[in-house]
């Protein structure tokens, strides 16, 4: 029998947490902006001097290898002495996870000014962590689109009920940057299946590093959305929370979690790796040019009513350069849901005998179902008018090569490639939520051996061994590899392609 009295106390509760408001925010008159690069930092001893030899031009490294990803975060943390300002949109509180805060309080504690921005869809769970890091006098924490109520699944639920419209609206942009000197940006949220260091599923992503005036882009992009309307202080949230106390017993875990055995040994694999240790050193061969160009969503694309003035800067701007593709459209995309028109332009280009290819998640390997649901519906007609499509495998040799064993992998990079020498790497993926719910943002560069280096990715990562192949036998889609030939979606069980048949018919495209 159900119990009414608890039913009541359940739905008086829900009832009351959906009622709670945001504080006011309004974008702030004199806004705050990152401090300006210098010359007395050791990174601005490291920098300056190329940046002077290379003139109108910034330098830009592909980053696939995730313990390099993480070294370069950790190593730029170390040596920064002005400024960190890290904007994600997902921070788990995982070995990675905790050894990058951990860097980030040691920073603050030199007198580093450290700014975090993390999106809410995340770092609600983590509420209380958050909230003690900005207890410190050098780290100030603000949240994107928050929730106004900070803990409990049912305020959550019933805020998200009341507010959907306005939450369902999320920033997925991720940078890094240090001293104003040296930037990170792509694909990767801070977690350990981000760095390879997961005994389950890893992701295969990938970063854009950045030194020269590209960085003070970036830099300008993180202040648009560090002082826009959507940003909330984390004090101004919950005042009470961020207390001296707060932050001892922060102190205290990350002290424990980086002694851990854990932490050991993936301290112990970065510092083993003869290619870390030529980063520590600083050697970091980069790509010098002028032909690059730091595009990034407006922050209000957040804000509910407003998404007819704020689409997406990204796409437009990648739709600019695909118009100019002569010879070679490749795209890496996890979430992959081109839609009518989307599917429209990639098989005019096609028609045009442009070689137009896609890798992307098959249902085995993508961790959303709805959107492989999605992507279904046009992967045949894509097919018949002349596109290529590879779905990655579970099992590679990426994944094998974890910390921590053998591992499941899953495609996370976002990128394109086009006539081999127009290269963008973002957080954009090629699907509805991006363009129109998400804000996003991404680098493009022109530059032969970059645009060479993503091919080889590319081809890397759709190998027979990597991905299968999909093509069509007689109207029918198949899927291939060296050794077989599957008719049905291959490793995913009978229960995800009930789920991803089922989905494919309901009208949820304009969420994936």
């Amino acid at each position: 029998m159900i119990n009414l009295g608890r039913l009541l106390v359940l739905t008086t509760c829900f009832a009351l947490n959906a009622c709670q408001q945001l504080p006011a925010r309004e974008e702030p008159v004199n806004p705050e902006v990152a401090a300006a690069a210098g010359t007395s930092t050791e990174l601005d001893g490291m920098m300056l001097p190329v940046e002077q030899g290379n003139p109108g031009k910034s330098a830009f490294r592909l980053v696939d290898d995730g313990y390099e990803a993480f070294a370069l975060r950790m190593q730029s943390a170390r040596l920064a002495q002005r400024s960190l300002d890290v904007q994600t949109y997902i921070w788990h509180p995982d070995t990675a996870g905790a050894f990058l805060a951990y860097a980030l309080l040691q920073a603050a504690e030199r007198g580093v000014k450290v700014r975090i921005l993390v999106d809410d869809m995340d770092a609600r769970q983590h509420h209380y962590a958050f909230a003690a890091l900005s207890a410190h006098r050098n780290v100030s924490v603000r949240i994107f689109n928050p929730f106004a109520s900070r803990s409990g699944f049912l305020s959550k639920l019933g805020e998200g009920s009341r507010r959907f419209g306005e939450l369902n609206r999320r920033m997925h942009n991720k940078t890094w940057i240090a001293d104003n000197r040296i930037a990170l940006a792509g694909g990767r949220n801070l977690g350990n299946e981000y760095f390879n260091a997961s005994d389950e599923v890893n992701f295969v992503d990938l970063d854009m590093a950045m030194i020269g005036p590209v960085v003070r882009d970036v830099s300008d992009s993180f202040d648009r959305y560090w002082n826009a309307r959507s940003s909330y202080p984390v004090e101004l949230l919950s005042p009470e929370d961020g207390s001296a106390e707060a932050l001892e017993r922060l102190r205290g875990q990350l002290d424990r979690l980086v002694a851990s055995e854990t932490s050991t040994r993936y301290a112990k694999a970065l510092h083993d790796d003869p290619a870390i240790q030529q980063l520590v050193k600083g050697n970091w061969p980069m790509r010098w040019t002028d032909q690059y160009q730091f595009w990034s969503d407006n922050p209000r694309k957040a804000l509910l009513g407003e998404e007819q003035e704020q689409g997406s800067e990204v796409l437009a701007n990648l739709l600019r350069e695909i118009a100019s593709v002569q010879q070679s459209l490749w795209i890496i995309s996890p979430y992959f849901v081109p839609g009518v028109q989307g599917s429209e332009r990639l098989t005019s280009l096609a028609a045009r005998e442009v070689d137009v290819r896609v890798i992307t998640n098959s249902l085995a390997t993508n961790d959303v179902i709805a959107v492989h649901s999605g992507y279904e519906k046009y992967r045949q007609g894509l097919l018949e008018h002349g596109v290529s499509l590879w779905e990655l495998k579970p099992i590679n040799e990426q994944a094998k090569s974890s910390l921590f064993g053998s591992s499941g992998a899953s495609l996370h990079t976002k990128a394109l490639v086009m006539d081999g020498e127009g290269a963008f790497v973002g957080s954009y993926n090629l699907d509805p939520r991006s363009t129109a719910l998400n804000t996003e943002q991404g680098i493009f560069v022109r530059d032969p051996v970059i645009g060479s280096q993503l091919q080889a990715l590319f081809v890397s990562q759709s190998a027979p061994r990597h991905a299968w192949r999909l093509k069509l036998h007689d109207g029918d889609l198949i899927w291939t590899d060296d050794d077989q030939q599957l008719s049905s979606e291959p490793e995913a069980g009978w229960t995800r392609r009930f789920i991803s048949t089922i989905l494919k018919w309901l009208p949820i495209e304009r969420q994936l």
